[in-house]
């Protein structure tokens, strides 16, 4: 194969992995807005059947990420510049996945704690409605608001407890297995993205300088006013006095 169809072949291998590791984050991001729900008001069985279908999305899409990265990761003959591109889809991609193993462990204990079968016990935070619409731009299925469950099956509450128990380990080996293959020192990869870089452009930069910069100024302006009254109060009232003192000595004079 020619060197040029070769590095366009490459490029479209670190474009379908930029693609899922973009998916995943979308994902585990998903699945981070639902776990702050679980033990709330919102709480029910439709957030816990969300959560299991977010996990097992997450879980898909980071087994076939974790297979092309660690591939090619380990391709001695990689170009430089893309086992650079690949070093920072690892990096992203190993985050995420800490945050969705962080999230299933909070989701394990809390689920512990509080049942969706008993309402009286869970907390009133107030919030209402679910996050159907969210489940449903990150896991692609539109159809996501006509799962029904409505009641609680004997046994069913311990047997999800079970399988995420299994999940989080499933997802412990992975990380395990990934650090052993390939070591990527995560403080050494610079991210040269336009998605990973500063959020703040210079313009804006310099918008928020000019308006920290008038801030003072601002601030300032009712402290000076505040002087010039205190100023003018304290001048009447050395006048006031004068005058009285003068109307006392004419008197007893």
């Amino acid at each position: 194969m020619p060197p040029g169809n070769n590095r366009v072949g490459n490029d479209d291998t670190a474009a379908n992995i930029q693609a899922l590791v973009d998916s995943l984050m979308k994902v585990v991001a998903c699945y981070h807005h639902f776990s702050w729900c679980v033990g709330g008001s919102t709480d029910s069985l439709q957030l816990r059947h969300q959560l299991q279908q977010t996990r097992e999305k997450a879980q898909k899409l980071s087994a076939a990420i974790c297979h092309h990265l660690t591939f090619h990761l380990r391709d001695k003959s990689l170009p430089q510049e893309q086992r650079r591109e690949m070093e920072l889809l690892w990096v992203v991609f190993s985050s995420s996945l800490e945050l969705l193993h962080v999230d299933m462990c909070k989701v394990f204990t809390i689920s512990g704690i509080f049942s969706p079968a008993d309402p009286v016990s869970l907390v009133q935070t107030g919030l209402q409605g679910g996050g159907s619409e969210v489940a449903a731009r990150a896991l692609s299925l539109p159809d996501l608001n006509q799962v029904q469950t409505q009641a609680l099956p004997a046994g069913l509450e311990m047997e999800e407890r079970s399988a995420l128990e299994e999940e989080i380990g499933h997802i412990d080996r992975m990380m395990e297995d990934m650090e052993a293959k390939v070591n990527v020192l995560r403080w050494m990869v610079e991210p040269r993205r336009p998605q990973y870089a500063d959020p703040i452009s210079s313009a804006d930069s310099m918008a928020l300088v000019s308006v920290d910069e008038e801030q003072p100024g601002s601030t300032s302006q009712p402290q000076s006013q505040r002087s010039h009254i205190f100023v003018l109060v304290l001048l009447f009232t050395v006048i006031v006095v004068a005058a009285i003192l003068s109307v006392c000595v004419f008197i007893f004079s």
